[in-house]
């Protein structure tokens, strides 16, 4: 009998070491790798190199705090991504103006840090052309306008077409001075942008000359005086159509 017992209790403690190993081995299998450690910026660097300051760890976060009036990034450093699927948690304690920029490259003019397609995010309340919003950091381009609930198609031409996303996020469905899950997608010549699992906007781009097919992801500081929170980042590189 006190055998019997000790064979159960052992199978009792192996049962949750086994369980999270399997756990474990499914976040591995799903592609996924994590763009930030949870304690330091290694992996990232500031852009310009000099807005670094504005940037800090804080309790497993990202953290972004505008000193100055000035877009400033957070740049990952593998800086040709193609295709791929990004997974990340924002929250804004206050007001605040900021980003994912994915595609980007470097201005040529020097008028901005970098070209390229934003992913916009804002406080709950700033509204639908920033909060859910795909912008267009170009210089020479038409600045597009995908706001939340649109669905856009570009031509080879320039010419586009807007329809309405059916069930597209609401504010509703974003927590105010909380934390907000947010999937963006970069596939072939189609981008889409998740916030809280439901579809905010997206694009399709057939532009022969001016689609960027890649570049850099940068977290952004819109504004001086505004703090945004990032965490949970996770990037998954997909074959390139």
């Amino acid at each position: 009998l006190k055998m019997m017992w000790k064979s159960a209790i052992a199978v009792l403690i192996l049962l949750p070491a086994t369980a999270w190993a399997a756990t474990a081995q499914e976040q591995e299998d799903d592609g996924f790798v994590s763009m930030f450690d949870g304690e330091t910026l290694d992996g990232w660097h500031a852009v310009p190199a000099d807005s670094i300051a504005d940037w800090s760890v804080e309790d497993g976060m990202i953290v972004g705090e505008g000193s100055v009036d000035r877009l400033v990034y957070l740049v990952y450093d593998d800086v040709e991504l193609t295709d791929f699927e990004l997974e990340a948690s924002y929250r804004f304690p206050g007001h605040g103006n900021s980003g994912i920029q994915i595609h980007a490259v470097e201005d040529p003019s020097g008028k901005r840090p970098f070209v390229g397609y934003h992913a916009d995010l804002g406080h709950l309340g700033i509204g639908p052309h920033i909060l859910g919003a795909w912008d267009f950091h170009f210089v020479a381009r038409e600045e597009y306008a995908c706001f939340r609930g649109t669905s856009l198609v570009i031509d080879p031409d320039g010419t586009t077409h807007t329809t309405e996303i059916e069930d597209a996020v609401r504010e509703s469905d974003i927590a105010r001075r909380g934390w907000n899950r947010v999937r963006v997608v970069a596939r072939g010549r189609h981008y889409q942008f998740f916030i809280n699992g439901k579809l905010a906007s997206e694009f399709t781009d057939n532009s022969k000359e001016e689609r960027l097919d890649k570049g850099a992801i940068g977290l952004q500081i819109h504004d001086a005086g505004m703090r945004v929170e990032f965490k949970d980042l996770r990037l998954k590189k997909m074959a390139s159509r």
